[in-house]
């Protein structure tokens, strides 16, 4: 694997990690501000109980779409993976006129790059003729 397949892998590896971590934390927040704004009422003028329930739920719609979208793309994932067996042994060409055929195929959260015999790489896209 070369440095920049290792720091692309490193990446969409990071980015779903962090997007979960920055939820823990916008939910532990979230949960700590309701905690203190209960507690820092007023007794005569208490918040309405209703009002509070339809923020925690609107926040918990965020939170399970935020899950949803991570396990479509994990599915997408692997879609990817079962379809590149169809590629391999394959001769592409891009619009650069680059040509070989495809001995390894890299897939990344930005796209897919097809390894050719020559050592070169064609990024999988609009213009990419596969014979």
């Amino acid at each position: 694997m070369t440095t920049v397949e290792s720091v692309n892998s490193a990446q969409t590896a990071g980015a779903a990690s962090n997007a979960q971590q920055q939820l823990t934390v916008d939910y532990d927040t979230f949960l700590q501000l309701m905690m203190a704004q209960m507690q820092n009422q007023d007794p005569t003028d208490p918040m309405d109980a209703s009002e509070q329930l339809s923020q925690l739920a609107s926040f918990s719609q965020v939170e399970q779409a935020i899950q949803t979208n991570a396990k479509l793309e994990t599915m997408l994932t692997n879609m990817s993976f079962s379809q590149v067996d169809d590629l391999i042994g394959r001769t592409v060409t891009d619009v650069n006129g680059t040509t070989g055929v495809v001995e390894s195929v890299e897939i990344y959260s930005d796209g897919t790059i097809l390894g050719l015999d020559n050592g070169s790489g064609i990024l999988l896209g609009p213009g990419v003729k596969i014979s």
